[in-house]
């Protein structure tokens, strides 16, 4: 068996004892963002399975963007991800 020469960890634990690996990541070509998949990705960053620059890059976001889902995780936690819930989250 050969594994794919990679930069970085394939797998990270989580502060709840999950593992969270490459695989667990939405695929590149996503046009769907769904909340779960915008936290699979925030989480892969802030928890070092995937750089900022990279996870930008492979998704085709913006800095913006992604610095919004960031904020709202941090905030509000994951459910502040859901489209149906930007208004109650959203800043005046």
């Amino acid at each position: 068996m050969f594994l794919k020469k990679i930069d970085g960890p394939r797998a990270v634990t989580l502060p709840d004892g999950r593992v969270m690996t490459r695989a667990d990541l939405p695929e590149p070509q996503t046009r769907r963002w769904v909340a779960s998949r915008k936290a699979a990705v925030v989480r892969a960053v802030a928890y070092g399975l995937i750089d900022r620059s990279y996870a930008l890059k492979h998704y085709g976001l913006s800095e913006e963007e992604f610095d919004s889902w960031v904020r709202a995780v941090k905030n509000h936690g994951e459910t502040a991800l859901k489209a149906t819930a930007l208004q109650q989250y959203r800043q005046p």
